[in-house]
């Protein structure tokens, strides 16, 4: 006799595939945000095979994202006394998450960023006249406009959560 599903865990496998999709338009993989989503929704820690075991993945894939994902600052090891497993968890926290997301996609994608549109404008400064002063122009533009998105960056993931909400409430409406 084939047991029910439960409502919730139907939800559940329906989250982690779409958190899985929503990743790879993120720029990570589907695999790596599939993990997240499992141990996000996940009750208890989880080792390696088990996240296998449920996502249908190879163990070089798992350790691989697990890895990733513990170096993000999303998901911990935890240790559990007598066990000679690992176990993973991931940041409950939603706020935390958001903060622990937008500080490594800064230092990953927009610090890089930053810096060509820095070296651009820097190695065009004497630039007099034509398209080599428009071009100079627009790099200083942008090196503003991201570096002023930074700073609003910094400004809230330094906030708490409530007075993030607060500020975005006002700035809204």
């Amino acid at each position: 006799m084939k047991s029910e599903t439960a409502p919730w865990e139907t939800s559940r496998e329906e989250f982690i595939a779409q958190w899985g999709a929503l990743g790879s338009q993120w720029g990570i993989s589907r695999t790596m945000a599939q993990i997240h989503a499992l141990l996000m929704t996940a009750p208890e820690p989880m080792h390696t095979e088990e996240i296998m075991e449920r996502l249908k993945v190879s163990r070089g894939n798992a350790n691989t994202n697990l890895r990733e994902l513990v170096g993000w600052g999303l998901v911990r090891v935890v240790v559990k006394k007598g066990e000679r497993r690992e176990y993973f968890e991931a940041e409950k926290d939603v706020w935390k998450m958001f903060i622990t997301i937008a500080r490594e996609r800064k230092r990953r994608e927009l610090d890089p960023a930053l810096s060509v549109l820095k070296n651009c404008s820097e190695q065009t400064k004497d630039e007099k006249a034509g398209p080599g002063k428009e071009f100079h122009q627009h790099m200083k533009e942008l090196q503003e406009f991201v570096e002023f998105g930074m700073k609003v960056s910094d400004v809230v993931s330094g906030m708490k959560h409530a007075s993030a909400l607060q500020w975005a409430m006002r700035l809204l409406s």
